[in-house]
């Protein structure tokens, strides 16, 4: 199968917006974390981070099929990178793809000094695969209610041991 990102438009919100939708209600369902979860945003978020300056939107595309997407920000003054949201339909979840994704992303940006994101603790799949791919927890958590703790995780890039000067853009 074809995997690749794509850089979102302002005209892929509402099918970005749509599949976030589907993708993060059964979490919204399970844990009712109703002020933080993706699934209760609205399309006009989707638009912000799409025009957001120090970051992008891009569409995961499967085989021609727009089948998620990722988000990653970037602190203007460090290599710092941040990844939030990501999500793929529930159809292609379970398969590798998120595996896929995240290497393509860091392969986007080889001169992120680290990459950093934030998962539901209770979510045990989520948790193997960012550890997998070499995320590890960095000690913080943020519970959201009773139900649910966000635990952040970070990895360090190809030149982590570098200062920003050392870097060329």
């Amino acid at each position: 199968m074809d995997l690749f990102l794509e850089k979102a438009t302002e005209s892929d919100a509402e099918s970005i917006f749509d599949i976030q939708v589907k993708a993060f209600t059964p979490l919204l369902k399970k844990y009712k974390d109703y002020d933080t979860s993706p699934a209760n945003e609205t399309v006009d978020k989707v638009i912000t981070r799409i025009n957001n300056p120090l970051g992008g939107f891009y569409k995961i595309v499967l085989d021609q099929i727009l089948a998620g997407a990722i988000r990653i920000h970037w602190n203007e003054e460090t290599t710092q990178f941040w990844i939030s949201p990501m999500f793929i339909l529930p159809d292609f979840q379970g398969k590798g793809f998120a595996q896929k994704v995240l290497i393509l992303a860091e392969e986007m940006f080889p001169k992120a000094a680290s990459w950093e994101l934030a998962t539901i603790l209770e979510e045990e799949r989520n948790c193997y695969l960012y550890e997998k791919m070499g995320y590890c927890k960095t000690g913080i958590t943020k519970k959201l209610n009773e139900d649910a703790t966000l635990v952040f995780y970070k990895k360090n890039g190809r030149f982590s041991s570098f200062k920003e000067e050392d870097l060329e853009f």
